[in-house]
């Protein structure tokens, strides 16, 4: 029978998360016990013939192999959850499987500068059983991308990425991997977001062919009802979640996907890729707002389907207890299970309470990291003068520095037309003399992304009215990189006459990057929501990378303030409150 359960059953609880497990061999008498989840299960097997699973899950890893200065994530403590989880539910009765929704490469120069082999070593240490290929898998070439295969364990999953051989387009990564668990076949279905032939680097994905996912996947359901005939089927994707289905400028995601099957044809989506923690409000569609880590979490529902993501990082675990009765699944409980991250109140968890790492683990990463290390002491580039960055000049006016971040930002494979930095970001300068991959890291902090946003010209010149008026000494200031405008601080209006040295047109549409922190509304920015696509590239990485290329960086080549001017203000550098 399949009655629904109740939302106290289906969700994790605060009280919950305080329940503790004993770490064996931590030999350390003053940690505290660390948080769990439990498993909580409505059948039991002799009675009800209930097959217990329990799927854990990670997505968009981004090279975060080691935890963070603040011991936040990292893939021991991650180590030490996952092994709990295992014996917790071997216990019980029930199997685990491991799942990642994809995204390994790119995002931190330790693992960046290795190929993110620490990365992939670790999730084989970590016990994965499958991964679904993300579009940051080709930030590489493919030379990269079969060495980095060649070191995982587990397999790639993608149904809908093509390459020819001898003149005959073939699937270039498994499209499922069949697994038996509690006697049953379960088949994972993997599949990667079709815009990945748009945002990814042009030289690595030109040999490639990325097919519609939900064409691709009706297709893969039929094959593997004729050949393997699997008791479920669950989705491995990296397409992203997005509320209600409504994608904007972004590909089709996992709503769209489970909307176009056959009800529940797909038990469960695990996904990745929009980097979200998937939890939703009754009935609304809509998610949680500013969830925390020990908030209920409930995972979207769409035509049968459950859709489940873990936010980024490896800063949770996904974990779906599921049981398998009267034919049909449940799914007994859910939770984010957090690898010791920060509060929704924004600090961190104490030192004291952080859940273990387990040493082996650090012991075969740190090698990796030290190297890292070493090579973060590399020379990449030389400045010809000092490029200004201290936080009383770059908040209240446009300096080479705040301008060459915005210009190089727009370097993606798919160059954007202009650029905006807001000066917040903006930590220090880069002094005159050799340039190391250090000092990048000094200038741009916060790792954060870069997002990419289009408009068309009359929509963009609405957009600028307010962020171009952001005012001087705040970290909303911003630098403008590749467009000519007036604004008008009384009016609050800008006059845009000229973006990439074209001629400005409100019929036009145009590109532009900003930091993902504003896409979203940081420093009081016009929210894009969904409309902004986070290109997964980290700030930094792509100063690293254009500072490379340009090897000799004069601040004076970015002397380009004039181009955006101010009036009726009291100072010709920007706007005042």
């Amino acid at each position: 029978m399949n009655t629904p359960l109740s939302s106290s059953y289906l969700l994790l609880t605060g009280s919950a998360i305080t329940l503790a497990i004993a770490l064996s061999g931590c030999g350390n008498s003053k940690m505290e016990k660390v948080p769990k989840v439990t498993a909580s299960y409505a059948c039991q097997t002799a009675i009800d013939g209930c097959k217990r699973f329990t799927l854990l899950h990670t997505n968009d890893h981004h090279g975060r192999f080691w935890h963070g200065s603040d011991g936040a994530y990292g893939m021991a403590a991650r180590k030490t959850i996952l092994d709990q989880i295992r014996k917790e539910v071997a216990e019980q009765g029930g199997e685990t499987l491991l799942l990642s929704g994809g995204d390994i490469n790119t995002g931190v120069p330790e693992s960046d500068l290795q190929d993110a082999e620490p990365d992939f070593i670790g999730m084989n240490h970590l016990g994965y059983d499958a991964m679904a290929v993300g579009n940051h898998e080709f930030d590489n070439p493919s030379t990269v991308i079969d060495k980095q295969r060649a070191w995982s364990k587990f397999p790639w999953l993608s149904a809908n990425i093509y390459r020819q051989v001898d003149g005959e387009w073939q699937r270039y990564f498994e499209p499922y991997k069949l697994f038996e668990i509690q006697g049953l076949k379960l088949a994972v279905v993997g599949l990667t977001t079709e815009q990945t032939a748009e945002i990814g680097n042009p030289e690595y994905v030109a040999d490639f062919k990325f097919t519609p996912a939900q064409a691709e996947a009706k297709e893969i359901l039929a094959e593997l009802e004729q050949k393997h005939h699997p008791d479920l089927v669950f989705g491995l994707t990296h397409m992203g979640h997005y509320e209600n289905g409504n994608h904007g400028s972004n590909g089709p995601g996992d709503v769209a996907l489970a909307r176009s099957l056959e009800p529940g044809q797909i038990q469960a989506i695990i996904g990745g890729h929009s980097q979200l923690p998937v939890c939703m409000e009754e009935d609304t569609g809509k998610y949680v707002a500013d969830y925390g880590r020990d908030d209920p979490c409930k995972p979207d529902r769409q035509n049968g389907t459950w859709i489940m993501q873990a936010y980024e990082w490896g800063k949770y675990v996904g974990r779906a207890d599921f049981e398998y009765y009267g034919g049909k699944l449940h799914l007994a409980k859910y939770a984010l299970v957090p690898v010791n991250i920060e509060t929704k109140f924004g600090t961190y968890y104490p030192v004291h309470m952080q859940t273990p790492k387990d040493k082996e683990t650090l012991e075969l990463l740190r090698p990796y990291q030290a190297k890292g290390q070493l090579k973060l002491r590399e020379e990449i580039g030389v400045a010809k003068a000092d490029f200004i960055g201290e936080r009383d000049i770059v908040r209240y006016q446009a300096t080479p520095l705040g301008i060459m971040l915005a210009h190089a930002q727009t370097q993606l494979p798919v160059q954007a037309d202009f650029g905006i930095m807001n000066s917040g970001g903006i930590r220090t300068t880069i002094k005159k003399g050799a340039i190391r991959y250090r000092d990048v890291l000094e200038v741009l902090p916060f790792s954060n992304s870069v997002s990419v946003m289009e408009m068309k010209g009359a929509e963009l010149k609405k957009y600028l009215s307010k962020v171009a008026l952001m005012t001087r000494g705040s970290g909303a200031f911003a630098h403008f990189s590749g467009i000519k405008m007036t604004v008008d601080c009384k009016a609050k209006d800008v006059d845009i006459s000229a973006v990439g040295n074209k001629p400005f047109k409100l019929e036009e549409h145009y590109r532009f990057t900003l930091p993902s922190y504003n896409a979203a509304g940081g420093n009081n920015y016009p929210k894009l929501k969904e409309k902004a696509r986070d290109t997964g590239f980290i700030d930094a990485d792509m100063l690293y990378q254009f500072i490379k290329k340009h090897d000799t960086l004069d601040p004076a080549d970015y002397d380009t303030a004039k181009d955006v001017s101010y009036i009726n203000a009291s100072s010709s550098y920007g706007c005042d409150s």
